[in-house]
């Protein structure tokens, strides 16, 4: 997937001057399209900058949780096939 030149936060800091303005002025002033704007609006909505860091650092904080479950899920099938096993 392509990297995008602007950061989340960026993209709703765009967005909220869109509001203000038309989209064709905010996707001019910023070198973008209009289709770029709307695309946006689909995904961010009403969320605000602030908004953005807390979801991106509650995805961190659930992959890492997920790693976590899935390592110890891993340990305990790990230990019920030792357990299984006949001396």
């Amino acid at each position: 997937m392509k990297k995008s030149r602007f950061s989340e936060e960026q993209m709703v800091t765009i967005l909220r001057e869109a509001d203000r303005t038309t989209v064709a002025e905010a996707a001019k002033k910023h070198k973008g399209s209009d289709a770029t704007i709307y695309a946006w609006r689909k995904h961010f909505g009403q969320m605000e900058a602030a908004d953005v860091k807390r979801l991106k650092a509650l995805e961190l904080e659930s992959s890492r949780l997920k790693k976590l479950l899935a390592g110890r899920d891993q340990d305990f099938e790990t230990l019920k096939e030792t357990n299984a096993k006949k001396w």
